[in-house]
């Protein structure tokens, strides 16, 4: 059994054009150049200030929280849900404010 038989890759200089380019494949969009990033049109807009806003949540006012969580009141739940909550948060939101169409 050859490996072209099981569907892996076989290399044949005859599908290849003097300029090392592939002869059976037309006009192929998969080695284009991306585009430049420079080029997309975004700015700093409301998502990229709901991100800010998370940020501030995260690193400023659940710390904040937990230093003022009185003792008494469930102390493990301070020091565990009120960082993973925000922190959770923040991840969701910085993935859905630097995805756009």
């Amino acid at each position: 059994m050859n490996s072209s038989d099981e569907g892996g890759y076989v290399h044949d200089p005859a599908t290849f054009d003097e300029d090392g380019e592939r002869a059976d494949v037309a006009d192929d969009d998969s080695t284009a150049e991306p585009p430049h990033p420079e080029a997309a049109d975004r700015e700093f807009d409301w998502r990229g200030w709901t991100v800010v806003g998370m940020i501030v949540l995260t690193f400023i006012v659940a710390p904040a929280a937990i230093t003022f969580w009185p003792p008494d009141v469930g102390y493990r739940f301070a020091l565990l849900s009120l960082p993973l909550f925000p922190a959770v948060l923040l991840a969701l939101t910085a993935v859905w404010g630097t995805t756009r169409p």
